[in-house]
């Protein structure tokens, strides 16, 4: 009788076959650790990707093209916003996908914001409103929506420094093409931006990118305004310096930021605007703070030299800039921003918590505000315009917080420099209507998420810090109490006489 086959004996080491299961075969299959999937995974496209084209679209497409054929008028910036904001919300879902989870400061200040805005949208459109401005309110709503969802984008999908660098980057350099724009524009008098209309878009207006002002041309580029041009160079050239100083010190090309730099200088004195001025005024103070020494000389060197070029290549220029403070007295822009406070008082009394709904004051129905507080006051109440400045004050402190916990002197610096641009927005909302223009309010957003992606980032890598320095006031309090108590219950220590004293121990 012949004796069966006996299999051959499995190699040391030999994975073992997965076992039948009742319906057949087992499939192999791998864990997954709970490691693995706090990892964000290696991808080519990422939330950082996302926000680049965001950019891309916000900078380099004139703000006044919009979609043919659809009832909203939405920008290509708008719609990548959108997609960006399902984007954030779909990833929230899975643990996989690489998306940040826990609360920041920016995060819970964004939720408060949409909160506000959506707490604002119900109050108005509960009762009546004309169907001119319901039509006005819905479009306002979705556009914050979208501005708030580009913000959480950018804060828990853009995860570490690098692709931070890469968004931040990207800025930088769209914001140099914008001011290459405007100086064709003040130079040469040639508007690059009726070569940018794509297909399938359509100008909102005819306004003109070109504007006279004190025998000049103020230009806007491809913005909405020359003022929102000027506001919007004097809060990318801190980020430009950034980069520049940090090439230098790590020994790498640092010409094409101080290139940017300089685009970006130019930019903002060919719009010939005040605000833009008292801007980087407001930058300045912050960066100084934070410089060293060294820095701060040769940021002044190099501004006095910048002043001297401008001077030699625009006769008139560096005067004109001089004669919008000197006569500011006198200016009818200035006189028009002030005497608009009665009518904004009585507006904001009629609706003082909740506005009477972004988005439904507007011209040439109503009065114009070139003042987003007033203007934020009357259409969102104190609710809405607590929530915006809270917002702006959270992406500051969120910079300044990454700052003081990294030991990197470049993540220390970015820290500093984004807390300096986003000053920018804080003092420029009381020249001018900030988030009536789309720019300015979508570039404004993306930093408020860059501050918050910072500070995730650089809590995650931080060291932590021996409690050893500082107290709370209640463990302050605390430990008084406790040594006052201990000195009560101690008993005094005997006097010389009571030693002497016979019997005494």
């Amino acid at each position: 009788m012949a004796t069966p086959p006996v299999p051959p004996a499995k190699p040391a080491g030999a994975p073992k076959a997965p076992k039948a299961g009742p319906t057949g075969p087992a499939r192999a299959t791998t864990r997954v650790t709970a490691r693995d999937l706090a990892q964000p995974l290696n991808r080519h496209a990422d939330g950082a990707t996302l926000a680049c084209f965001f950019l891309v679209a916000l900078m380099i497409i004139p703000a006044r093209l919009v979609f043919r054929g659809i009832p909203l008028s939405l920008t290509p910036a708008n719609f990548m916003a959108l997609l960006a904001t399902f984007c954030w919300l779909f990833a929230h879902f899975t643990v996989t996908l690489g998306m940040a989870k826990g609360r920041t400061p920016v995060r819970t200040a964004v939720f408060v914001f949409l909160t506000a805005m959506i707490a604002t949208f119900g109050y108005a459109t509960y009762g009546f409103l004309p169907s001119d401005e319901l039509n006005l309110a819905d479009h306002a709503l979705i556009l914050l929506v979208a501005n708030g969802g580009i913000a959480l984008m950018v804060c828990d999908g853009v995860r570490g420094i690098d692709r931070l660098d890469f968004v931040l980057k990207t800025v930088v350099v769209t914001g140099a093409a914008i001011a290459l724009i405007g100086a064709f524009q003040f130079l040469f008098e040639f508007d690059l931006t009726r070569y940018l209309a794509l297909p399938g878009l359509r100008y909102t207006s005819e306004d003109a990118s070109i504007i006279a002002r004190s025998e000049f041309r103020r230009v806007a580029a491809t913005t909405g305004h020359p003022i929102e041009f000027g506001v919007i160079c004097a809060m990318l050239l801190p980020m430009a310096a950034h980069y520049g100083f940090k090439a230098r010190e790590r020994a790498q090309p640092a010409l094409r930021w101080w290139a940017c730099a300089g685009l970006i200088a130019m930019g903002l004195m060919f719009s010939v605007s005040r605000s833009a001025v008292l801007s980087l005024a407001g930058v300045s103070v912050v960066l100084f703070l934070g410089w060293p020494a060294r820095r701060r000389i040769q940021a002044l060197l190099v501004t006095a030299g910048f002043l001297l070029g401008m001077r030699l290549m625009v006769p008139g220029l560096i005067n004109a800039f001089y004669n919008l403070f000197a006569n500011a007295g006198n200016d009818d822009s200035v006189r028009y921003r002030t005497h608009d406070y009665a009518v904004a008082a009585y507006e904001v009394a009629k609706h003082l918590w909740l506005g009477r709904g972004a988005g439904t004051w507007y011209a040439p129905k109503h009065q114009v505000f070139d003042n987003q507080y007033l203007l934020s006051a009357v259409e969102t109440g104190v609710l809405g315009i607590g929530s915006v400045v809270a917002m702006f004050l959270c992406g500051i402190y969120s910079g300044l917080k990454a700052r003081y916990l990294s030991t990197d002197p470049g993540t220390r610096d970015l820290g500093l420099t984004l807390a300096a641009c986003l000053v920018v927005p804080l003092i420029g909302a009381a020249t001018f209507d900030l988030l009536s223009f789309a720019t300015i309010t979508g570039l404004s957003f993306v930093l408020i998420g860059a501050a918050g992606s910072l500070l995730r980032s650089t809590m995650s890598t931080a060291r932590p810090r021996p409690r050893t320095q500082s107290l709370s006031w209640r463990e302050a309090a605390r430990l008084g109490a406790r040594r006052l108590l201990h000195r009560r219950e101690r008993p005094a220590a005997p006097s010389e006489e009571q030693r002497a004293a016979p019997g005494a121990a």
